[in-house]
């Protein structure tokens, strides 16, 4: 009988066990996949196939590929910093593989990476893994005050096509809709009243002591953000960061005839106006979860370009040439981690055992 239902409960934790490996693998395909079907059903593929195979300069393509990379060890540089203000030393090499990994491996699964470059440096420097994850949301929280500054910078410097976006998507009358819907307010007002609830009434359980703890450990590696040490290189890498984000869509524009004309039109500040909006608009839509942003970046990227003149299979074209060359770029980079870590796993397992 106990054998029984040993083997019930075992097929039970393997069913779930699957359906959590389809939620995570097969939910953010589908989306991908229908906003790709939805974004191309009515492009002109004649004429996006032909801008594709006459119409590119890949020599820029290859230095957007280049700003990839230096973007990924800019940020495993300053992951570093972080790091060692919550007693992790850590290497470079070691921090970029990280990084190359977790952006690789959110082309197969959204966010996993973050996860996997957490529980990676956890495990190569026997650290607690909830106070990684904490820099790692560190990491992420300075790329939310960075895309707000941005934001605020877009709107100050192309008014006109910001507001156009807005009116065109009636952005303002949605927000304002739904803070005016009581529907609203009785959610927010629910989860708060079950927040208390959980921390009032469940704080002597062990559950939510072993919560307790591993949030304490996670928040000490989000405030050692203000510990870092050299502050002023922290901003300046951070900028460096954003600088090569920028650039890997400027480039771009050299690649192709109709974006290099927003480039060479008479008072068009050379193209960075349209860069900006791009960039901004792609930006965002990294927010919606997708691989690798497939559909959102690409429908991000083309109307931030429709704004300045660029049509439909213009953008589709430019979206698609630099999706892919960024993705292949981050593959390259994922298999070069995963022979690095082959490599020097066992010369790691010997300096943590001589440590010990």
């Amino acid at each position: 009988m106990a054998a029984e239902s040993t083997k019930t409960n075992s097929g039970t934790s393997g069913l779930r066990r699957w359906c959590g490996y389809a939620i995570r693998f097969l939910v953010p395909a589908a989306f991908s996949a229908l906003l790709v079907v939805w974004l191309f059903h009515k492009v002109d593929f004649k004429s996006v196939k032909a801008l594709m195979s006459h119409g590119v300069d890949y020599s820029w393509i290859l230095l957007m590929m280049l700003f990839t990379v230096l973007s990924h060890i800019i940020r495993g540089y300053r992951w570093g910093m972080q790091l060692r203000a919550a007693g992790v030393d850590c290497g470079l090499p070691d921090l970029c593989a990280a990084v190359f990994g977790n952006y690789a491996l959110n082309l197969v699964v959204p966010r996993i990476g973050e996860v996997w470059r957490s529980a990676f440096i956890s495990r190569r420097k026997k650290a607690p893994f909830s106070t990684v994850f904490g820099t790692v949301l560190g990491d992420r929280l300075v790329d939310g005050a960075t895309v707000t500054v941005l934001i605020a910078l877009t709107l100050i410097l192309t008014r006109g096509p910001i507001h156009e976006f807005i009116r065109h998507y009636h952005i303002r009358t949605d927000v304002l809709d739904l803070v005016a819907d009581p529907v609203t307010w009785c959610v927010v007002f629910s989860i708060a009243v079950a927040a208390y609830l959980l921390a009032r009434l469940g704080h002597k359980s062990r559950a939510v002591a072993d919560i307790d703890g591993w949030m304490a450990k996670m928040w000490h590696g989000i405030k050692v953000l203000a510990a870092v040490r050299g502050k002023g290189l922290f901003l300046l890498l951070t900028l460096g960061i954003w600088i090569c984000y920028f650039m890997q869509v400027y480039v771009c524009f050299f690649s192709f005839d109709f974006t290099r004309a927003l480039v060479d039109r008479a008072g068009s500040d050379y193209g960075l106006t349209a860069a900006l909006v791009a960039f901004v608009f792609s930006t965002l839509s990294m927010a919606i979860p997708s691989n690798g942003g497939l559909g959102p970046w690409n429908l991000a990227i083309i109307f931030g370009l429709s704004l300045f003149g660029i049509s439909n299979a213009e953008g589709t074209a430019f979206s698609l040439v630099v999706w892919c060359a960024q993705s292949l770029m981050l593959v390259i980079l994922g298999v070069g981690t995963a022979i690095y870590i082959s490599v020097t796993r066992r010369r790691c397992a010997a300096q943590n055992q001589a440590r010990a």
